[in-house]
């Protein structure tokens, strides 16, 4: 028998797409029945071998492979704020309250304790005479809060102590023109209030409460398996209780591995803990707290040939053909597969491109 005549007596094998791990793993639709050969060759003659039952164009586009993991939305891990100064503790905002720059923190001796934004902490002070990258922070700070009359650089001078003394004025604070460092705390933004560590009437010394941003944030610990799918700056999907979805962006990658403990005392899996922010808050509506899922981009390919994986047919001599149609008749090439995702397979082969009709099972 001819190779032209072979797809006469044997129908395509069909093949369908089952997901499995985040991945498409094809199997046969029909077991038992004869693949498709062709001989040697990868294209034929069109024969008149019978239409499809159904039909779909080769399409050209972008595939993205994903993968969603579990994650916990909420306010992150909370830090815990120390006291520097010594004294009584005599006023704490509320549980829930939200701390702005230049507002008091807490009040020792009812002197205010102020919140000032920046990366480095107080360690000395900062009076005239002194440089340093802390001084740019702090004048930085005075700029923000309205105050002039001074450059912002690493040189506190005597225009720089003349806005300390103003902005200490109007805290209502001794005016010595200088900041020492029980005076304020700095933190990378607006803080939240999560729980009091201790009570007014207390020693300040010491942790006082603990606190986190303003901005909830999806707290995700992510299987060491996919950590190469996950750096800072990529973009995620979040999606929400009740089918909505917010877009993220990964903040941090923890360094550090954990392993948690199986139930029966074995070691369980080992994670790395991912922040992911998201910039519209108003996206995630009114949770504070909730489970969500998190789509991560495990691979894309731009610009690539795709059809239905069902449109596949499982080849005799291995591998994968498409079933041309062209007018009344049909044809089986052979083509490379490439990656799938979402139902759909990258191809590459003799004749196909974008437009190409393919058979499709019922």
């Amino acid at each position: 028998m001819s190779t032209a005549e072979e797809p006469r007596r044997r129908r395509p094998r069909r093949v369908r797409a089952f997901a499995l791990g985040g991945g498409m793993v094809l199997a046969l639709a029909a077991a038992g029945a004869a693949a498709v050969g062709f001989g040697g060759r990868s294209t034929g003659k069109p024969v008149n071998t019978g239409l499809p039952p159904a039909t779909a164009q080769v399409a050209r586009g972008t595939l993205v492979e994903t993968q969603e993991v579990d994650g916990s939305l909420g306010y992150g891990e909370p830090g815990v704020l120390a006291g520097k100064a010594q004294g009584t503790v005599t006023w704490l905002p509320a549980v829930g309250e939200k701390v702005a720059r230049g507002a008091p923190l807490y009040k020792v001796n009812n002197v205010p304790v102020v919140l000032l934004y920046g990366a480095l902490p107080l360690y000395r002070n900062l009076e005239e005479g002194v440089k340093g990258p802390d001084v740019k922070q702090f004048e930085e700070n005075l700029q923000a809060l309205g105050y002039t009359g001074f450059t912002v650089d690493e040189k506190y001078d005597w225009y720089t102590a003349v806005a300390v003394r103003k902005w200490q004025k109007a805290l209502g604070v001794e005016q010595t023109g200088r900041l020492e460092p029980s005076a304020a705390v700095v933190a990378a933004g607006e803080l939240r209030v999560t729980e009091h560590k201790l009570a007014v009437g207390g020693e300040a010394a010491g942790p006082v409460y603990t606190y986190t941003g303003i901005g909830r944030v999806v707290t995700v610990d992510l299987d060491v398996r996919y950590q190469r799918l996950v750096k800072p700056g990529a973009k995620v999907t979040v999606g929400l209780p009740g089918g909505k979805s917010a877009q993220g962006t990964v903040a941090s990658v923890g360094t550090v591995a954990t392993t948690a403990q199986g139930n029966n005392g074995s070691s369980g899996k080992t994670t790395v803990k991912v922040i992911v922010a998201v910039d519209d808050q108003n996206a995630l509506g009114s949770y504070d707290k909730a489970p969500v899922q998190v789509r991560l981009v495990a691979d894309e390919h731009k610009d690539v040939l795709t059809v239905p994986v069902a449109a596949l047919l499982a080849l005799a001599e291995g591998g994968y053909g498409l079933q041309v149609v062209e007018g009344g008749s049909t044809r089986i090439v052979k083509v490379e597969t490439g990656m799938f995702a979402g139902g759909k397979v990258e191809v590459r082969g003799e004749g196909i491109a974008e437009g190409t009709t393919v058979g499709m099972p019922t």
